[in-house]
């Protein structure tokens, strides 16, 4: 699932480095020795089998050679991350916990670690602990990624102020909007989660997501979200071997800890039961759904008011209203060739079905959310040159505030739903992201009628 590489395998983690840490002796110093030279290699090549065995899903595996790369050499932080995120994949969340805790002792700048670590706590009920982490380690820990870790641990309104700065960036991807769309679900602000949703899926994706996340906030253990994340099953877990504890360390975490903090968003009320199979990834690609209507408009939970609600300035997303339009269509639409066409020599192949003239319709494909009109005509640009269907048609933007960032949304449309999957379908061929939506206030891009003008 994409939400489990964003916590894991796509963790902002900083490069090792050979220097001795708080009295550890690095690689480095200690290869001189024939003996400590081969626990060297005996460490790196149980390491790199744990990551094929990670890699495989085979976590028992990975956890086996992990802990060899430990006990071979016990002060390099890295062994002990890759043991952490081992015991992770099994659901051993108490083991992970020490494990990224020692990583930390050796490398207190490890990102990596210090994520996981407060996921680790998450899943184990220590929320204050998980937060506590969160903000120790702020410095090393990318902005997006201890967003969404917020939300978890309990404080999804501090994720929503951390994620909304982070989404207003010009490079702000698919997957920090609908990871601020989640905080926002957390902080019982349904309306705005799904506004945010909509900038990057189509309206289909749309409900089934917001149904999703209903689902999603209501564990009914202190484990069930981290679990879902990472696609595992928390299991029964009394630490990692004594042995490999760093040497000097009291054992992390393993003692009795006080009734765990119950988050804000446990005691969000959903009027309806919404029922699904299991949470999916948070970016999962959209496929080209038909448009349904909303399955959970009663379940939304109402919105607070923002007076009484300090973070992200803004009381609600507003998009443009809605007009209804005629679409103009192209200056060949439905051309006849003036002349009549000779029989070649060979049999011609025909042309494909993409290249052809469009029937005229309400459906469209939008291909993507842009913060400027500028980034959004260069976008066009691209496409327009990789797909050669999309320059029969012209471009068409509509607006969606979002967070007092105002976000075009670029698409063409006034098509038949044969013809706007069709195209869809090409546009994801040649890498671009696109869904198939309905009129939503789209107009001509301003840059194109420019054009168009000045070719006249």
């Amino acid at each position: 699932m994409a939400s489990r590489t964003i916590l894991i395998a796509g963790l902002s983690t900083l490069a090792m480095c050979g220097v001795a840490i708080g009295g550890f002796t690095s690689v480095s110093a200690i290869a001189n020795s024939a003996e400590e030279s081969a626990m060297t290699k005996r460490a790196e090549k149980a390491a790199a089998d744990a990551r094929k065995a990670l890699a495989k899903g085979q976590a028992e595996r990975a956890i086996g050679h992990a802990e060899d790369a430990v006990l071979a050499m016990p002060g390099v932080a890295e062994h002990r991350v890759l043991l952490g995120k081992s015991y992770l994949a099994a659901g051993r969340f108490l083991s992970a916990g020490q494990a990224f805790d020692d990583a930390l002792t050796i490398d207190p700048v490890n990102g990596g670690a210090a994520l996981n670590l407060s996921l680790a706590k998450t899943a184990l009920g220590d929320w204050a602990g998980a937060r506590r982490t969160l903000d120790k380690f702020e410095t090393v820990i990318a902005p997006g990624d201890r967003g969404l870790a917020l939300a978890l641990a309990g404080d999804p309104d501090g994720a929503v102020q951390l994620l909304g700065a982070v989404a207003r960036e010009e490079n702000a991807t698919p997957t920090v909007r609908q990871n601020l769309a989640l905080a926002l679900a957390l902080s019982d602000r349904w309306q705005e989660a799904r506004a945010v949703a909509a900038i990057d899926l189509s309206p289909a994706d749309v409900d089934q997501r917001i149904m999703q996340w209903a689902a999603f906030s209501r564990p009914s253990a202190a484990s069930d979200q981290v679990a879902s994340l990472l696609g595992v099953k928390a299991v029964e877990d009394v630490g990692q071997p004594v042995q490999l504890a760093l040497k000097g360390s009291a054992p992390q975490m393993a003692e009795a800890a006080p009734a765990p903090e119950q988050p804000n968003f446990m005691d969000m009320t959903i009027e309806a039961p919404v029922a699904v199979a299991e949470t999916a990834p948070f970016m999962a690609e959209p496929d080209v759904p038909a448009p349904v209507a909303v399955a959970v408009a009663q379940a939304e939970a109402p919105v607070p008011a923002a007076a009484g609600n300090p973070v992200f300035a803004v009381a609600r997303i507003m998009f443009a209203e809605r007009q209804e339009i005629v679409q103009a269509l192209p200056a060949n639409y439905r051309e006849r060739a003036a002349s009549p066409v000779r029989v070649a020599a060979k049999p011609v192949v025909p042309t494909r079905a993409v290249e052809r003239d469009f029937d005229g319709g309400d459906y469209y494909v939008q291909l993507g959310a842009y913060d400027s009109a500028g980034v959004a005509q260069d976008a066009w640009g691209r496409m327009s040159r990789r797909v050669s269907a999309l320059g029969k048609l012209r471009p068409q933007t509509a607006q969606a505030n979002v967070g007092g960032v105002e976000y075009h949304r670029l698409a063409v449309g006034g098509l038949a739903r044969s013809d706007a999957n069709a195209l869809c379908r090409q546009v994801q061929a040649s890498g671009t992201r696109c869904f198939v939506r309905t009129h939503a206030g789209d107009r001509v891009a301003s840059w194109a009628r420019g054009v168009q003008v000045a070719s006249r």
